[in-house]
């Protein structure tokens, strides 16, 4: 026999009780244990007492995903496939997403991708393999065919932020095109046009939008002074400060910038802290602070987006068999000061 332990002396790899130990506390067989535990009938209340009190003692809890898969149902969970939930804007979608779901009876699990087409694969297969209702998607990959096979099975797909590619699905997409374009108005109105652009990847749908829609805004003006100015495929804020301090060097300097997404207005106003003449600055998503320190945005809402998509995927599971179906999340430039800066 081994020594007992010392209180608090730490316990070489801990397992979980099991039903077997359960049945074996109580006196009864593992059949009446699972019965008991189960709520199933034909069970005298003693015997489900004395079972229910031997779980708690040993700190054993029914796996109820398990058991409904058993019963060949499929869980009360959304699965969300994101881009990377530490990016607040996709922390706010999934706010959205869990409190439409909540009032349905349904919870959201979540995974992160980190922009990785062939993890955004298998995490959709081990959502689809745990039967979740329905799973959403922020797609990192560029065609999602693997996905129709699923969708005829039953299992609705709604993608956020990312049209699908080769699949008729739902989706839920922001106005990017629209809110870069206005704001590139909103620069040139004020004067501007050596207008540096720093872009995310370029090989995302919603970054070809918003560089399409600053583009077109160009053209309408007739201004071609910004094109030595375009950097893309800028993904981080450190690369971001980077290509800001890159382009605050060049001769002449942009008299303003525009940035795609958070994370990147965060590096340009990292290389903009304390610098004599500041340029205009618009950046595309707002963020928390931009009202406190005057930063002009494109905003939208993140949270309505995860809330709209949540509703359409509620629908496909009550039974909604219809044509797929978009959803624009509008946008607005909010001026608060650092995109109406006159050119130096």
């Amino acid at each position: 026999m081994s020594a007992p332990r010392a209180a608090g002396e730490a316990v070489d790899n801990p397992r979980r009780p099991t039903l077997t130990q359960v049945a074996e506390l109580a006196g009864v067989s593992l059949k009446t244990a699972s019965r008991a535990l189960n709520d199933e009938p034909n069970v005298a209340e003693a015997t489900g007492a004395r079972v229910r009190q031997a779980a708690d003692l040993l700190g054993y809890r029914l796996n109820g995903i398990a058991r409904e898969l058993r019963r060949g149902a499929t869980s009360a969970l959304v699965g969300l496939v994101s881009g990377d939930l530490a990016n607040p804007f996709y922390s706010a979608v999934a706010s959205g997403i869990e409190r439409e779901l909540r009032q349905h009876g349904l919870q959201l699990v979540t995974a992160n991708t980190d922009e990785d087409a062939e993890l955004e694969r298998a995490l959709v297969e081990a959502f689809l393999e745990r039967r979740v209702r329905a799973l959403l998607v922020v797609p990192s990959g560029d065609r999602h065919e693997y996905l129709a096979i699923e969708g005829n099975r039953g299992v609705p797909f709604v993608f956020l932020d990312r049209p699908p590619d080769g699949l008729e699905a739902d989706a839920v997409l922001i106005d990017n095109a629209g809110g870069a374009r206005a704001a590139g108005e909103h620069l040139l109105s004020h004067g501007h046009r050596r207008i540096a652009l720093v872009a995310d990847l370029a090989r995302m749908a919603p970054q070809r939008g918003r560089l399409d829609g600053f583009v077109q805004a160009m053209d309408a003006a007739g201004n071609d002074q910004w094109r030595p100015y375009l950097r893309t495929d800028v993904h981080d804020v450190h690369r971001a400060e980077e290509t800001v301090r890159e382009l605050l060097t060049r001769d002449p300097p942009p008299t303003a910038l525009f940035t795609t997404n958070n994370r990147l207005t965060t590096g340009a106003l990292r290389a903009l802290r304390g610098h004599p003449a500041a340029p205009a600055l618009i950046g595309f998503d707002d963020f928390d602070l931009a009202d406190v320190i005057g930063t002009t945005v494109v905003a939208h809402d993140p949270v309505a987006m995860g809330r709209e998509a949540a509703r359409l995927a509620h629908r496909r599971i009550s039974g909604f068999g219809g044509p797929a179906q978009t959803v624009i999340i509008p946008t607005e430039v909010v001026a608060r000061g650092s995109g109406e800066r006159a050119p130096a």
